[in-house]
């Protein structure tokens, strides 16, 4: 029986970060949606079904995964799996037939034979599961659907505890390095061999367990708060680390970072606070760059997602920022910021604009439209060459690709800027 993961059209609502990722490779815990999701099924190797301007560089980067395949679909029963969806910590249930399982309304994965499959495409995948819920046998599948960027750093605490768990138990114990300062339970750190401490190291295990991965590098002074993840190469630079934070592969952070999330390759590595947030790949944080995560009245988060004002529900909501943004020396982040991809933020003393779209400036106190995508292309290509990565034609494409999507949503945006400055100095 094959597994397949897939996107549907509420993948949107996960904009920025997904615009340049499938769903189910955002991070939530030590790992991505979608370890977790293949875990729960076995463990398997899945195919996608997933947004076809993403489909060139995701058979570049997992090179024999069937995309968008539809005769391997086909081939046989398959499990078609909601890459929004967060499975619970025990295995999934054995189905003898046909079904479906949902969260809420919400198809969590779908049981099907090949001949339920033969009308199945991704242009297709909205109507097949709306008919599939309606007519299939129907049960619960528990976990939870990540409906918004905000799901991911609400529920990371959680998994981080159940991935230390997994991890724990595939790992020999490994002895902790001299000099370091661990409060709470010792068998709540796990320390790859080829991870480097620094002595003068303090790790906080009081409130949930740590995990330095491998080939990571933590210096003197800092202070690790569980439940918290450092990844592979990661460096911590004297840090302060609150309890609910992955720092992602390759990431470089200093500062204050609380409840956030580093997907990986991006850089904090200055003094600063970040804070319930989600921070893609390929961004650089200046020094000084620092962000609210709670309104001075206490009161509910408001978050622009795809050009829309939603409702957090929640009083603690930081920013969220996509893949190769920058952010200039002392910018100052509001409450609830949402920040595309390939931005560049300037401060000009107050606080930014709480919604920045893809392929946007802030630059003088006024938003702009970052008009040359090949600039932008090249700068992205020399900030992966510094890490070993190589920026490809599949990279180029979907840079351009995104750079024509979202034009007339950045123009708006431009445009209602500019009238309300012009409002102002009026």
């Amino acid at each position: 029986m094959h597994v397949c993961l897939f996107e549907d059209a509420a993948v949107a609502a996960l904009d920025p970060l997904t615009a340049t990722r499938p769903a189910f490779d955002l991070v939530c815990g030590a790992t991505s949606l979608a370890a977790k999701q293949c875990r729960h099924f076995a463990p398997c190797a899945a195919g996608v079904l997933i947004r076809p301007h993403l489909a060139d560089l995701f058979r570049l980067q997992r090179p024999g995964t069937p995309v968008n395949d539809l005769a391997w679909l086909r081939s046989e029963p398959a499990v078609l799996v909601n890459g929004r969806w967060l499975p619970p910590a025990l295995s999934a249930v054995s189905a003898s037939g046909p079904c479906v399982a949902t969260v809420g309304d919400t198809v969590a994965y779908a049981v099907i034979g090949p001949e339920l499959l033969t009308y199945c495409s991704f242009e297709t995948l909205g109507d097949c599961l709306q008919t599939w819920r309606d007519t299939l046998p129907r049960h619960d599948a528990g976990g939870t659907m990540i409906d918004r960027p905000w799901d991911l750093v609400d529920n990371n605490p959680a998994q981080l505890c159940q991935d230390f768990d997994r991890i724990a138990a595939a790992s020999a114990p490994a002895a902790h390095s001299a000099g370091l300062a661990v409060v709470g339970r010792r068998d709540w750190l796990l320390i790859d061999p080829t991870a480097r401490l620094d002595p003068l190291v303090v790790v906080d295990t009081t409130n949930g367990p740590v995990v330095i991965d491998r080939e990571a590098v933590v210096y003197a002074f800092t202070r690790l708060e569980g439940p918290c993840y450092v990844g592979p190469q990661a460096q911590v630079l004297g840090a302060k680390v609150r309890a609910g934070t992955t720092l992602g592969p390759q990431c470089r952070v200093g500062g204050e970072v609380e409840a956030s999330i580093l997907h990986a390759h991006s850089n904090k590595y200055h003094d600063g606070f970040l804070g319930h947030s989600y921070v893609g790949e390929w961004v650089n944080l200046g020094a000084g760059t620092s962000n609210s995560d709670l309104r001075n009245d206490y009161g509910e988060v408001t978050v622009v997602v795809g050009g829309e004002a939603v409702r957090t529900g929640r009083t603690k909501v930081g920013c969220f920022i996509g893949d190769h943004t920058k952010t200039a020396l002392g910018t100052l982040l509001n409450t609830g910021t949402s920040v595309g991809c390939f931005c560049n933020l300037v401060p000009s003393g107050p606080l930014l604009p709480k919604y920045l779209p893809h392929f946007t400036a802030w630059w003088n106190g006024s938003l702009r439209e970052s008009a040359d995508v090949d600039g932008l292309a090249r700068t992205a290509a020399e900030v992966m060459k510094r890490r070993g990565a190589a920026f490809t034609e599949a990279h180029a494409a979907l840079v351009r690709g995104l750079f024509a999507e979202t034009a007339a949503e950045r123009r708006r945006a431009v445009r209602e800027a500019e009238q309300r400055r012009l409002r102002r100095s009026a």
